[in-house]
């Protein structure tokens, strides 16, 4: 019996996403080869490959794009560097998993989504938890059985104590002083890093669960070093939508959410991802009367996100990951969010531009 084809993956970035979630993933995936790495520090490439055993690897990203063997390669390095790095994929002939957010601003991610729809190429944005079973369960729930929305309230909420429970479960992160990194510091502006890298995955659960978001009026709120964003949300179906992003809670990590609908109800409960727990979700039918739950045994969010991208490309799966245009709506909603900030006005999506400053 032949071997199951494999989609032969190359990593650009050994940095700590990369270490704590891509290089195991595609280890571990039932239809992908860690092919290749690739990283400027050849001090922490050879670490790295020492540990995950690809069969190549470079610290010059244009050659691996060039290596025919390669299939697709994941993006997992500096947000300001996404959209550069994917159009070069993407005009090398390689499919894409880039990781969230999408780009830092609209402009930039309009381009990328040209060169997708020409090339015929699949670019999956690597918001996982859509590949966490209890919000997939949610989801299925939500567009099958509960009929119409009447409202959606979701809320992604960071810990003061992430780090110290991050400390706990993840790999030893190795650093090199020979990464690359952005010009200036990234991190400065707080509204700005934590809109792009937490933002995004709120705005995505709520147009993954509710559909898409037509406009927003936000409040930021700033006290003690924490910062709260407090969003009015119009889905495109009428239905009515609040989102809550606080950075950081004095708590638990708190994320999760409630819909309510004509036949039934959902309640969501959605943990730190590095616990690979999949979210506790109830999910209520007026039909039947009973509370509908999944067990969720896999939550390997990234493993199934990249088996996924790989069944896509190999078999022409269904796409069942974030696309590029819901990537590019992201990025939307989190420029209209702070325009409506600015102004304390009601902000429409299609009419924002630039970046969430």
């Amino acid at each position: 019996m032949s071997e199951p084809q494999k989609l032969r993956t190359g990593v650009l970035g050994c940095g700590q996403i990369a270490q704590a979630a891509h290089f195991e993933a595609c280890r571990k995936g039932r239809n992908v080869e860690l092919y290749a790495v690739c990283d400027l520090a050849e001090d922490l490439l050879a670490q790295m490959a020492a540990i995950h055993h690809p069969r190549k690897t470079f610290t010059d990203y244009d050659a691996m794009l060039a290596d025919p063997e390669i299939d697709a390669v994941i993006i997992a390095i500096a947000d300001q560097f996404h959209v550069p790095m994917a159009l070069k994929a993407i005009a090398a002939g390689k499919h894409v998993l880039v990781e969230k957010p999408l780009g830092v601003n609209i402009e930039e991610c309009e381009e990328l989504r040209d060169r997708v729809h020409e090339s015929g190429l699949i670019l999956q944005v690597g918001t996982m938890k859509r590949f966490d079973p209890g919000i997939e369960f949610a989801r299925d729930f939500i567009r099958d059985e509960m009929g119409e929305m009447l409202a959606l309230r979701t809320w992604y909420c960071d810990s003061t104590y992430r780090y110290t429970m991050t400390d706990a479960i993840q790999p030893l992160i190795i650093s090199s002083a020979n990464a690359k990194r952005p010009a200036g510091d990234p991190k400065a502006n707080k509204t700005r890093y934590y809109l792009l890298g937490h933002g995004s995955h709120l705005l995505d659960t709520a147009r993954f669960l509710g559909g898409e978001i037509t406009a927003v009026r936000a409040k930021l709120v700033e006290k003690f070093g924490a910062y709260c964003w407090w969003i009015d949300t119009e889905f495109a179906s009428g239905a009515a939508g609040h989102l809550d992003l606080t950075i950081a809670v004095r708590m638990d990590w708190w994320e999760g959410f409630h819909v309510y609908g004509e036949h039934g109800s959902v309640l969501g409960k959605i943990h730190n991802p590095w616990y690979f727990k999949t979210a506790e979700v109830e999910c209520f039918s007026s039909r039947d009367g009973k509370f509908h739950r999944e067990l969720g045994a896999d939550a390997h969010f990234y493993r199934r996100q990249v088996e996924a991208f790989a069944d896509t490309i190999l078999t022409g799966a269904t796409m069942r990951g974030a696309t590029v245009d819901d990537g590019l709506a992201a990025i939307r909603g989190l420029v209209a969010i702070a325009r409506s900030v600015e102004s304390g006005e009601r902000v429409e999506l299609a009419g924002v531009s630039g970046e969430p400053a």
